[in-house]
């Protein structure tokens, strides 16, 4: 269509990692049953200790800085080990599952040029301190257009984390051969009824796609409810 016919317009070519990203994105969807399940989780005590933390953090100057992606992430890896179908891929005749006894995580960064998928390896195997070191150095390499091959592949989950611009819920594409995404987004004060009385509570929308042909919904459902139980151990741990 020539839609100067109907006013102005300027062409601006795609960046290389976006016409990259949007062949893989189409073929993820085509090719993928996608399904999303949103939930929520209540993280009122979790961001207070976050800020408790980073202010010794701080008072120490030590240079780390706790995000709430952070502890997300540790949970994940947690509920990826209670479920670890979800931490799987299909093999290449689609008659089996792989079940990686490794859990390395994804982490959707936006850059100036497009969306880049840097990987945390062994999360599993690693605390918040080290978590924050290693997504400090993926995310400087990324923003900076120096992410190598290896820094970006090798992924066994992936996380998206839109919280930081906005939002309430979406729906994550899956980064193929991973068989799941979970979308974080904004953290919102929200009325929660206690068994007596409303009272409010930061809530944290979860937003988790799966492919159906491994995971269905009742294991969608168990990887969310474990996920909550695993962000309440991570609190646990960091307040010990």
């Amino acid at each position: 269509m020539d839609f100067d016919q109907f006013g102005d317009t300027e062409e601006q070519k795609l960046t290389k990692i976006k016409k990259l990203t949007g062949a893989n994105l189409h073929r993820n969807w085509v090719r993928i049953p996608h399904v999303t399940q949103w939930d929520e989780v209540d993280v009122t005590d979790l961001e207070a200790l976050r800020k408790k933390l980073n202010a010794a953090e701080a008072e120490k100057d030590s240079g780390i800085k706790f995000t709430l992606l952070v502890f997300v992430m540790k949970a994940v890896a947690a509920a990826l080990q209670q479920l670890p179908q979800m931490n799987s891929s299909l093999s290449s005749d689609e008659k089996n599952i792989v079940l990686k006894k490794y859990i390395n995580i994804g982490i959707a960064v936006d850059t100036p040029n497009g969306l880049v998928v840097p990987v945390v390896r062994d999360v599993h195997e690693k605390d918040c301190i080290a978590l924050t070191q290693d997504l400090r150095e993926l995310s400087g390499k990324a923003r900076d257009g120096k992410l190598t091959k290896n820094d970006m592949t090798g992924g066994t989950y992936t996380l998206s984390s839109l919280g930081g611009l906005g939002g309430t819920q979406f729906t994550p594409i899956i980064n193929a051969p991973d068989v799941g995404i979970l979308g974080l987004s904004r953290a919102d004060k929200k009325p929660v009824w206690n068994g007596e009385a409303f009272e409010p509570r930061l809530m944290l929308p979860l937003s988790l796609s799966y492919d159906h042909r491994v995971i269905d919904g009742a294991e969608g459902v168990r990887f969310l409810n474990a996920l909550r139980e695993a962000l309440n151990a991570v609190r646990e741990e960091l307040q010990a």
